[in-house]
């Protein structure tokens, strides 16, 4: 599976040249054995620095490296995989403040799924 496909790489690329707003995430990629999650709302022109939300056992909004992630080698062969169903829904400050308060973002997804069908 392709984790960036061209219509993410240019949704990434416009909010990345659109620094400071606050974008609704475009990408989730997560580690389906364990721990890691990454909500992707930017990509810089260099092609890898990506700004989002990463949990690696602690929400965090900041920058992180594509390359980086796409390279991560686990168990039996796999890799680190792309949501095919995930849809951002609200800003990133909302799912990096619910994150926090719930402790992942995967423990965030419901709350935030509740919340935009609230809206």
């Amino acid at each position: 599976m392709r984790l960036v496909t061209l219509e993410i790489r240019a949704a990434l690329l416009i909010n990345g040249r659109n620094r400071g707003a606050d974008h609704v995430p475009v990408v989730k990629f997560f580690n389906p054995l364990g721990e890691g999650v990454w909500l992707a709302t930017e990509l810089d022109e260099d092609g890898d620095t990506m700004f989002g939300l990463a949990d690696i056992g602690h929400p965090e909004l900041g920058s992180f490296s594509f390359r980086d992630i796409a390279s991560l080698r686990l168990p039996w062969g796999m890799g680190i995989e792309r949501d095919l169903l995930f849809a951002g829904l609200l800003p990133i400050s909302v799912w990096a403040q619910t994150a926090r308060d719930t402790g992942s973002i995967r423990a965030a997804e419901t709350m935030v799924r509740a919340a935009a069908r609230a809206r």
